[in-house]
């Protein structure tokens, strides 16, 4: 769905006056909001999906001024049949914000207010974070040999296995360590430290080892593109800027070769150097730094930390000991 304008819209459940709005309701947030084409694309899967359900429940298909007149329960019978069909609340959830965002935009354009939108409480999410792999076989993602079975040429598993470096060795997203540029990622012996753009556009430094900066180099050596200062460092099999999905794959590959389970992400590199550090006895302030995150509680929920590990800290640290 693209950014400039929605499709025009047809509704076998709802009136055509629907259909107009929940047109310009998309344009609206693809223009003004810039929300990306998937954002769009889920919204008006909920929507047409409540429409369809309200067609059903009413008996009738839906215009507007029945759809103004909403009530809380026909809301919550909505979301209990969506519910019944094994969704997860974080859908729910992102249906509710849908159905509230064009209940908004209906009110803003003149065409009723849905009030009974607002009284729903959102569902609960279940917090769910990737668990740590082992050390071990952390260190062995980063080991090219490891897929030397693999009918894939030398630089490609060069090149992920440099990847897997970057995201254990310094607590990076795999869209910070693709995003990076050959300029910003020293030689060997000439530096130590990354500057990572990360989330919401800001800049942090993270500390890269020695032996990390080895593989991105022995990568770069072998690479048979040029791979310009101002370039991506990490290029596809064509030269291109590299997917997340390759190495997403890549991780699939080595999980079968090491016996790892489905956890087992290019997210969960980045979960182990947080947890492994914390381990180790590292500073929780610190870590926060590390991986970005504006909020230590952020640091506390992603790392897994318990109460009884944060009373421990804080017994540590706090100068009336």
């Amino acid at each position: 769905m693209s950014k400039a304008a929605a499709p025009q819209i047809e509704l076998a459940s709802a009136d055509p006056d629907i259909a107009q709005q929940m047109t310009r309701w998309l344009t609206h947030l693809g223009t003004e909001r810039r929300l990306s084409p998937k954002t769009l694309e889920a919204y008006a899967r909920d929507l047409r999906q409540c429409l369809d359900f309200l067609c059903a429940h009413w008996g009738e298909r839906v215009t507007l001024k029945r759809f103004a007149g909403l009530e809380a329960t026909d809301i919550r019978a909505f979301m209990a049949m969506r519910r019944a069909d094994d969704i997860a609340g974080r859908s729910l959830m992102r249906a509710l914000a849908g159905l509230r965002s064009f209940g908004r935009f209906l009110e803003r354009e003149g065409k009723g207010k849905v009030g009974a939108l607002s009284a729903i409480r959102a569902p609960k999410v279940a917090k769910s974070l990737p668990k740590p792999l082992p050390m071990a076989s952390a260190k062995r993602l980063a080991d090219a040999d490891e897929r030397a079975g693999e009918d894939r040429e030398s630089w490609i598993l060069a090149r992920d296995a440099a990847v897997m470096a970057l995201l254990y060795g310094s607590g990076l997203r795999i869209s910070e360590a693709l995003g990076l540029k050959r300029r910003e990622v020293p030689r060997p012996g000439e530096g130590d430290v990354l500057v990572v753009t990360g989330k919401g556009n800001k800049t942090r430094m993270v500390p890269v080892l020695q032996n990390v900066l080895a593989l991105v180099q022995e990568y770069v050596s072998m690479c048979p593109y040029p791979l310009p200062a101002e370039g991506p460092i990490f290029v596809g099999a064509r030269g291109g800027p590299l997917s997340p999905r390759i190495i997403q794959l890549a991780m699939e590959r080595l999980r079968g070769a090491l016996g790892l389970p489905d956890s087992a992400t290019p997210h969960a590199l980045r979960h182990s150097f947080a947890t492994h550090l914390l381990s180790r006895g590292g500073d929780l302030r610190a870590i926060q730094e590390l991986l970005g995150h504006s909020s230590l509680s952020t640091t506390q929920i992603y790392t897994g930390i318990d109460s009884e590990r944060l009373l421990e800290v804080y017994a540590s640290a706090h100068p009336r000991r």
